[in-house]
């Protein structure tokens, strides 16, 4: 499980750069960093950068993140409790700490106290129970010190890479109906998890962009709040999620939830296709659909007797939204063996196509399994 990290670090030969774009909690890093090492990843400077753009999320942060989750009651996003959203909210009030701040040990924990008492003052304001900084800072200032080797300007490094030829594989987060312009708002995350945002988050000009991979499971998923018009219940809600035995079954990687699952719903995947240009959709646990004798694609909705086919902008306009779907025969055959289109059944190949045809973008691979070889070539 990586909450910060590239999952790229894995390999030999990649460096992963942790972007300006991001929110990073530094002891949360440190941890993550100790537990790869412990599974025998190297983790140096030579395999690992970070923007010293990015931002930090300090204490007060996650309590004040705690405490908007409980003053929204049965309005609550659900939100991973993390301290993002007001993390970022600092960022762009241009109140925030920056990692570079690390540098200089004495700066930054003087701008850790400066941010702790501000956010304890909304605390106290809100009646909350305040942050002990004294009794986090320690932790903050040993991070410091751990993390000091690996900062650097990735904006300036990632374009001399790109000068020299390097291939550079920007690693979404989340998911674009999280996106901050673009999701079901007010129920996304504080950031922009789409192409575009990658490149504002990482420094890079569109230029430089060739190929945008769209990652899509076979079925819908969702964590946390908001509407989702091809949830399910019951059996089929089940099969989807499995049973939480698996690494792979439907649980939140960061949170732990299981997940909300529906027939997949091709009105947000098309639109999350022209929001980010996809040249090519790689479409994920093709082998979770098998046994199922039929299956379903939402392929628009219906809107107060209207048929539309993108979502509509409100969060109570998609809370109406009904799906109107397209039924597809399923099969029984296990294809957790399956390498190419001729190794799948007719109605797995019948269903891969009909998803390229409504997103008008061509599926180059659908995985087969959890294991990084269980993949269909297209």
């Amino acid at each position: 499980k990586m909450h910060l990290i590239p999952s790229g670090v894995l390999h030999a030969g990649v460096m992963a750069v942790l972007g300006n774009g991001m929110v990073i909690n530094p002891v949360n890093l440190v941890t993550e960093m100790t537990r790869l090492r412990e599974q025998g990843v190297e983790i140096t400077p030579k395999n690992l950068v970070i923007s010293s753009r990015a931002h930090i999320i300090t204490p007060a942060h996650i309590e004040l993140d705690r405490a908007k989750e409980i003053a929204r009651g049965e309005k609550a996003i659900g939100t991973t409790l993390r301290g993002i959203g007001p993390a970022y909210l600092d960022k762009t009030g241009r109140k925030g700490i920056r990692i570079g701040q690390m540098l200089d040990i004495e700066d930054f924990a003087d701008a850790m106290a400066v941010s702790t008492s501000a956010t304890n003052a909304i605390l106290a304001r809100d009646g909350f129970e305040e942050v002990d900084f004294k009794g986090h800072i320690q932790q903050y200032i040993d991070a410091a010190h751990e993390l000091r080797p690996f900062i650097k300007d990735t904006t300036v490094y990632l374009n001399q890479r790109l000068k020299a030829g390097a291939r550079i594989l920007c690693e979404g987060a989340q998911g674009t109906l999280l996106d901050i312009d673009h999701g079901s708002y007010p129920f996304v995350t504080s950031s922009s998890p789409t192409a575009g945002g990658a490149m504002i988050g990482l420094g890079i000009g569109p230029t430089h962009v060739d190929r945008v991979v769209g990652v899509a499971k076979a079925f819908s998923t969702r964590v946390g709040g908001g509407a989702m018009p091809t949830e399910l219940d019951g059996e089929i809600a089940k099969k989807l999620r499995g049973s939480g035995a698996n690494y792979w079954d439907e649980f939140g990687t960061t949170t732990g939830r299981p997940r909300r699952c529906g027939w997949l719903d091709a009105v947000m995947l098309r639109y999350s296709t022209i929001v980010n240009g996809y040249t090519e959709l790689m479409l994920t646990k093709m082998d979770i659909l098998s046994g199922f004798d039929d299956l379903k694609i939402a392929v628009a909705y219906e809107l107060d007797g209207e048929r539309i086919e993108y979502p509509p902008t409100t969060i109570a306009e998609i809370e109406r939204a009904k799906p109107i779907y397209e039924t597809f025969r399923g099969w029984q055959d296990d294809i957790m063996g399956a390498r190419t289109a001729d190794d799948l059944p007719q109605a797995a190949v019948a269903y891969i196509n009909r998803i390229a045809e409504l997103c008008d973008v061509p599926i180059k691979i659908a995985s087969v399994g959890p294991e990084r070889h269980q993949i269909v070539t297209l």
